[in-house]
């Protein structure tokens, strides 16, 4: 078949035209894959009356549990977040306590130790490496979005640390009790265990909602000892 120079012209710039559309849905497309929250429509909320939040272990939201005590922020409790793509979480954490390994499926963290401790920290990437560091005060520490992390206060005084997080919703998900939420054959398969041990498990291991901090059990881990990246 035969085509006019007009015609090959003109399929020319049609293919030009649709190489070019395909480019730009790429790019919004991965632009919305790095956007972690829509940009702010305002200045501030209409709902803030301040920008300002005073004393977030009482009036933030706040759980106490063996490990010690969080509070966090969210739109609710602090309005002049709405937008903003951001919230904080404080802690303190007795000796020995941690912040149980979870994650963030809506945002990256970036921890900061103020005093205490120091913590024991880190992630696991998409390849099963393992990142563990030791955090003294003014460290900083950041866990990409999506990562499985944790805190463990290894010194002998209550470490105060704080984290923000770059969505005003970040999702907090418990990863060994939502493990255990699976059936128990696919826990006992993800654990190579039988399913008996799985059962005990999960009898003990309730899901951790609202997220706390935890105490180790006796004999796990001692305050001010084994001050290391691979214990």
């Amino acid at each position: 078949m035969n085509f006019s120079r007009a015609d090959r012209k003109s399929r020319m710039v049609h293919g030009m035209k649709m190489i070019a559309f395909m480019y730009s849905t790429c790019l919004v497309m991965v632009e919305r894959v790095e956007a972690a929250d829509p940009d702010p429509l305002v200045d501030f909320s209409a709902n803030a009356t301040t920008p300002v939040f005073r004393n977030i272990f009482v009036n933030g939201d706040v759980t106490t549990g063996s490990g010690g005590v969080r509070a966090a922020l969210d739109i609710g409790k602090f309005p002049g977040l709405t937008s903003q793509g951001l919230t904080v979480v404080q802690f303190k954490m007795v000796p020995c306590g941690e912040n149980l390994p979870h994650t963030h499926p809506r945002a990256t963290e970036l921890l900061s130790l103020i005093s205490g401790g120091p913590l024991q920290a880190g992630f696991v990437d998409t390849k099963g490496q393992a990142h563990i560091h030791i955090l003294y005060p003014g460290d900083l520490i950041v866990f990409p979005r999506g990562m499985l992390h944790f805190e463990l206060n290894v010194g002998t005084e209550t470490a105060f640390y704080l984290s923000a997080l770059n969505s005003q919703n970040p999702g907090t998900l418990d990863s060994a009790g939502a493990v255990l939420q699976l059936p128990e054959r696919a826990a006992a398969i993800a654990f190579n265990q039988d399913i008996a041990t799985v059962g005990a498990l999960k009898s003990h291991r309730p899901y951790n909602e609202p997220p706390t901090l935890e105490a180790a059990k006796p004999g796990v881990c001692v305050p001010g000892q084994f001050i290391t990246t691979s214990c």
